[in-house]
């Protein structure tokens, strides 16, 4: 059983010979072979040099696209910032809809017409070819919330939840068109799934994220699903205000950071979502030791149950000792997702 054939079973609850593994690399995959994560971020042959020998180093079952949540807004105009050996950062005090009057008129870019969105496009087709049929392949696009906040702000987009509700819904229609015309090319050059990133949505309440956030991401969860693909939902921060709702949205994967625990997110989300996380990523995976994030990882399949997937909170940090990340490796090659309680019962 190959990579691809054991995600694709387990999502689909047929037998798998081990627990896939799929941590978040980034900068841990352009410090592997020694790149500027300015190139990670912006050719897409880098990235996935990268993806592909983290992969093989350490075991992983899939190769990601992400490298920062700049893509979308960058290829609409936004204004965007570039370091050497550091994340693209959004520019806020230059947001695109500073002047929330433009949303009328702004159009949605094509994500195969040469921009950032089609290097992540291109890196997907380079998957496909040289690791199609072996590895997992996954897209990755912003969710509703999170592209609203790079198009207008963080800040004023938390206002505007109060001051402009009306606005807020229209930009959400705006960020799901785009968001999935963009899964669309991904898909089309290969992607067996898509990742959702949705990080600002921790930052609300829950009464927020039920009457504006949830209606938008399961319109796009949807969407994605109409294409034809499976969809992995990541919202970093502490989701324990909406794991409920999450779990309604229908996702193949559902990620938990480290402030929401695993027990928590099975009890809300019912016997059949499949969880992945939660280690913490600079506590357990960066500072610990081997011993740690094996006790850690035992007990997060332990709470999820059979239908888990090993992995971080969040991005595995780019100084992770290698011992760490294969510690996750070992786990998941030693445990079949029935084998809960192993490690207890071994001691």
């Amino acid at each position: 059983m190959n990579s691809r054939e054991r995600v694709l079973a387990h999502l689909e609850g047929r037998p798998v010979d081990r627990l896939p593994l799929l941590p978040i690399t980034m900068m841990f995959a352009a410090d592997l072979i020694g790149a500027k994560y300015r190139d990670y971020c912006t050719d897409h042959r880098v990235l996935v040099e990268g993806q592909l020998r983290t992969a093989e180093r350490f075991g992983f079952d899939y190769v990601n696209t992400m490298s920062d949540p700049a893509r979308e807004a960058a290829d609409c105009g936004a204004a965007v910032q570039y370091f050497e050996n550091q994340p693209v950062a959004l520019d806020e005090d230059q947001a695109l809809l500073t002047d929330k009057t433009r949303l009328a008129s702004l159009g949605i870019p094509d994500p195969v017409g040469g921009g950032r969105m089609h290097n992540g496009v291109q890196a997907v087709a380079l998957f496909k070819d040289k690791a199609g049929g072996e590895q997992w392949i996954e897209g990755w696009i912003e969710g509703p919330c999170a592209e609203a906040a790079d198009l207008r702000g963080i800040n004023t987009l938390m206002l505007d939840f109060y001051d402009d509700p009306a606005f807020v819904r229209d930009l959400f229609e705006f960020v799901v068109e785009l968001e999935l015309r963009f899964a669309r090319a991904q898909v089309q050059a290969g992607a067996d799934a898509i990742g959702v990133g949705d990080a600002a949505a921790s930052l609300i309440g829950p009464r927020l994220y039920e009457e504006f956030v949830w209606p938008f991401e399961k319109k796009l969860v949807d969407g994605l699903h109409a294409l034809g693909t499976r969809v992995r939902l990541h919202i970093c921060g502490n989701t324990r205000f909406c794991l409920e709702g999450m779990g309604r949205l229908g996702c193949e994967i559902v990620d938990l950071d480290y402030p929401s625990p695993v027990a928590e997110g099975r009890a809300k989300m019912g016997p059949n979502q499949i969880l992945l996380g939660n280690l913490n990523p600079v506590i357990t995976l960066r500072h610990g030791t081997v011993g740690l994030v094996t006790q850690a990882v035992t007990e997060c399949h332990r709470q999820a149950g059979t239908r888990y997937i090993v992995g971080a909170g969040c991005e595995v940090p780019r100084d992770t000792p290698a011992a760490n990340v294969l510690a996750l490796r070992d786990y998941a090659r030693a445990h079949r997702p029935s084998d809960l309680g192993a490690e207890r019962a071994a001691r």
